[in-house]
């Protein structure tokens, strides 16, 4: 790839090729509900505000003074650079929105009103728009205009009250599954809206609420909560439910093993192959259940055990009885394994300024058109008058024209090089 946003010929069109996007959200949680779109293969038009553009643009690490968090949520996107306030931006913006099929915005709710684009706006002038709003608290309740960012509703929401161990203080997962959550619903939400307008012929609003969606993935913390009225807690790596079912210590380093419910044999295997035979008789583990209940007393013995042997030992032997094991990676070792490899899951992409950029590449395996990257993120406001020109016939004078009185910009952003020197 050449340029920040090429096409290879070579490949069939996405599943969402012709869908055309203007994407309003910044930094995480919206970026990444577009980008997953973007990798199916719908036009993404980022629309950036003047001077500076989405924050995340400031956000490390940087090569060449571009940043690579920006990078791996707006990979294959265009960006435009519109001013909303002024009146003739706004009305470009309208004319931008008659040709689109879906307008997508993460800011506090209300915010899109008071510029005039909210929703009822957009979809009365335009009946097939499909309107996706994502917030920390949603449209509606009490909290709606409250501002809320990944670790707000990963709080609020129970899932740091059961990660980590117990008697220790509350931990983040390792990634930002509050924005990343909230992203995965708002394209599946965008999904389904355009799938129904195909049978109704209209659009409609999306609102995806990010704490809603750390409520909706507790599945069954939700389901133990009402059935026992016992607050569940952090387990470490434990499942609530299945034992074993976790991270055990090696002589190298750690491994992750989970037996299957049902399947007694993987049991008495697992722990003839520790040279724990006596455990296969002892009623306290003769069940998952059982095994689970009394915890305490077994994972002291299995860790003395599994400590002898080198991972690779392990997951060489076990898994030759189809006993569910693997090495307990570092990221570098995930990305480097023969199994993401073959699943092409690891891309490199040319930017102009920050050079070749290595990300993952899209899960989305369809048979005939799967998913994939495009290309690198946009810099800011560089598809500015090739957008003008596809989608409403704005000519280059007269982009030129809207440059000059500032209306609309083709570059710029955050000066990164005195950010990071200030």
């Amino acid at each position: 790839m050449t340029n920040s946003h090429s096409s290879n010929n070579t490949h069939p069109p996405g599943p969402l090729a012709g869908i055309r996007i203007l994407d309003l959200t910044w930094v995480l949680a919206g970026p990444y509900a577009a980008m997953i779109l973007c990798d199916l293969g719908a036009e993404v038009v980022k629309v950036e505000r003047p001077p500076h553009g989405d924050v995340a643009r400031t956000t490390g690490p940087f090569v060449n003074n571009e940043s690579m968090y920006f990078q791996s949520v707006n990979r294959g996107k265009k960006s435009i650079s519109i001013d909303l306030r002024s009146s003739e931006g706004h009305d470009l913006f309208l004319q931008l929105v008659d040709k689109a099929d879906v307008v997508m915005e993460n800011f506090t709710p209300g915010v899109m009103d008071k510029l005039g684009i909210g929703p009822l706006t957009l979809l009365e002038r335009n009946p097939r728009l499909v309107f996706a709003s994502t917030s920390g608290f949603g449209q509606t309740g009490p909290m709606r205009d409250k501002p809320a960012l990944d670790i707000i509703v990963q709080g609020m929401g129970g899932v740091m009250s059961i990660t980590g161990y117990p008697d220790e203080p509350p931990a983040r997962p390792g990634t930002s599954i509050g924005d990343i959550c909230g992203g995965f619903y708002t394209a599946i939400g965008i999904l389904a809206a355009l799938r129904e307008r195909d049978h109704s012929g209209r659009g409609q609003s999306v609102d995806i609420s990010m704490l809603d969606c750390q409520i909706a993935i507790l599945e069954n913390a939700v389901a133990r909560y009402f059935a026992t009225g016992q607050e569940p807690g952090p387990l470490g790596t434990r499942h609530p439910s299945a034992t074993p079912f976790q991270a055990f210590p090696t002589a190298d380093g750690w491994m992750v093993v989970a037996l299957s419910w049902g399947i007694a044999t993987q049991w008495e295997i697992f722990c003839a192959e520790l040279g724990l035979p006596e455990l296969v008789g002892d009623e306290r583990f003769d069940t998952s259940f059982k095994r689970t209940e009394n915890h305490a007393q077994l994972e002291p013995v299995l860790f003395a055990a599994t400590r002898k042997q080198s991972t690779e030992h392990w997951v060489s032997t076990l898994a030759q009885y189809g006993i569910p094991i693997g090495p307990l990676n570092t990221i570098g070792q995930a990305v480097q394994q023969e199994q993401i490899a073959a699943r092409e899951m690891i891309t490199t992409v040319h930017h102009p300024v920050a050079g070749d950029v290595t990300m993952a590449a899209s899960p989305l395996k369809l048979s005939r058109t799967p998913g994939r990257v495009y290309g690198a993120a946009p810099q800011f406001g560089e598809d500015t008058a090739e957008v003008l020109e596809s989608w409403l016939g704005v000519t280059p004078e007269q982009t030129e024209q809207l440059v000059q009185s500032g209306v609309v910009l083709t570059e710029g952003g955050p000066d990164i090089a005195a950010y990071l020197s200030a």
